[in-house]
């Protein structure tokens, strides 16, 4: 995972310090001393996340952290405190705040990118939502987004029941959502719940050392709490645990014993997020998908595609990063309702496209532009990884052969794909046209050589 990472510290050493860790795990990063200069690039560079000190000469760093989020360019951004700070008053204040992680020096390199990798995790899924929010708003259907004022249920998780009736007990003061005390088997029970958790804070430990991160595991897998937030509870000797749990899944941790307000904090943000994440899937389910959907194969249609397109190569021209095209195309296809009939052409085209959709990330847009025509738009990939996409998209559609109704025998057909990288380069931008413009092209060169294979812009 890469990303570009704001550094704030006065200190030049630290800086330095943190610079180095953090190119070593490739990431990009940018530094400010003052929390003007904090400010102005956070407008400017856009930096996917900030690691700010608190003790800044100008203005210190609640305040800065107070303007981030008041700012409608930089609310979203996570922001991790790295302080020399170790009181809990302080920690409270830059929750408070807005920060999303508080870490006193000195720091364990391995919980700082663990830290890292998750709330750019994080990020990435906040940056989708706004991406198709944007995206509708061009397409004219746009709704106020829904406000989630209701209350969350935080599921509590520990060795013993009485240890969770005692976090709930401490919480429950500082929050407004309904704390529940649960077990491993009612978490798990495939009996529906009246109310899935929004959140589960579970104890690392509970018959057995690690079975909380086993646990989550297991409600990662499970339909109805896959994208529940979850806060693992460490010991306080367990530090080596922490980034592993963040790894496997942890959307927070804290230690035990901790502090209540500090945790009441913690799952407000765990709450906003997990809701943020509920808008983006249900956005795919509501109403404004009918009006954006292809039929037949339930996948968007041109209505959409193109303006989210736009939207991706916006963005990428923004942040600098490239993004891929391509166009997909079915072999012969006007041989298959000729031979077969429409309602097999048809069944050729669900089943492609289910193919397609389930090659593809959560964050690629996947939309059928034409008769046998498909769109597939990559954000935030390489040239590499694009490539590698594409050969596995021609391999799956033409691996095994379709069933079709009334037939006795089922149908094989092949792909041609034509792709092209969409980038920001000496002051060159690709917009949506001109790289959709470059795919269409490869496409052709595909299928006058042969077809059932990918060639890219640069080759046509």
């Amino acid at each position: 995972m890469t990303g570009k990472i704001l550094i704030v510290d006065d200190v030049v050493t630290n800086r330095i310090v943190l610079k180095v860790k953090l190119a070593a795990a490739c990431y990009e990063t940018v530094q400010a001393a003052t929390g003007a200069e904090a400010l102005r690039l956070a407008a400017s560079v856009m930096p996917d996340l900030i690691l700010l000190d608190l003790g800044l000469p100008d203005i210190d760093g609640i305040t800065v952290c107070k303007r981030l989020r008041a700012s409608m360019a930089t609310r979203d951004i996570p922001i991790i405190v790295v302080t020399a700070l170790t009181d809990v008053a302080s920690k409270i204040r830059a929750l408070e705040a807005g920060a999303d992680e508080f870490l006193s020096k000195p720091l364990d390199d391995q919980t700082l990118l663990a830290r890292v990798r998750s709330l750019l995790r994080a990020r990435e899924a906040e940056a989708e939502l706004h991406l198709r929010e944007s995206t509708c708003r061009e397409l004219g259907f746009a709704e106020p987004s829904a406000q989630f004022h209701g209350r969350a249920t935080i599921g509590l998780i520990a060795a013993a029941r009485e240890t969770a009736a005692h976090w709930r007990r401490a919480i429950a003061p500082y929050s407004r959502n309904d704390l529940v005390v649960m077990g491993r088997a009612e978490a798990l029970s495939d009996a529906p719940l009246a109310t899935v958790p929004d959140v589960f804070v579970i104890a690392c430990d509970l018959d057995h050392p690690g079975d909380g991160l086993r646990l989550m595991s297991d409600l990662r897998s499970r339909s109805a709490t896959r994208h529940s937030a979850v806060c693992i509870v460490l010991r306080q000797d367990a530090e080596k645990q922490a980034a592993m749990a963040l790894d496997l899944g942890a959307n927070d941790l804290l230690t035990d014993p901790f502090d209540a307000q500090e945790m009441a904090l913690r799952l407000a943000t765990l709450v906003r997020r997990k809701r943020l994440g509920d808008q983006l899937r249900s956005a795919v389910r509501d109403g404004l998908r009918l009006a954006v959907a292809d039929p037949l194969t339930g996948l968007y249609n041109r209505r959409y595609a193109l303006p989210h397109l736009a939207r991706i190569a916006e963005r990428a021209f923004q942040t600098g990063k490239p993004f891929a095209v391509m166009v997909v195309d079915l072999d012969r296809f006007k041989s298959v309702n000729d031979r077969f009939g429409h309602a097999a052409g048809d069944a050729v085209l669900v089943e492609a496209a289910r193919r397609l959709h389930e090659n593809l990330r959560s964050v690629d847009l996947l939309a059928r532009i034409g008769g046998e025509e498909f769109l597939v738009a990559m954000p935030d990939t390489t040239d590499a990884e694009a490539r590698a996409a594409a050969q596995r998209l021609c391999q799956v559609i033409g691996a095994e052969p379709i069933p079709v109704p009334e037939s006795h025998e089922p149908i094989r057909v092949t792909a041609s794909i034509g792709l092209a990288i969409g980038a920001y380069r000496a002051g060159e931008a690709w917009g949506a046209t001109e790289i959709t413009g470059q795919a269409d092209h490869a496409l052709l060169e595909a299928k006058s050589h042969g077809r059932n294979q990918v060639t890219t812009a640069s080759a046509a």
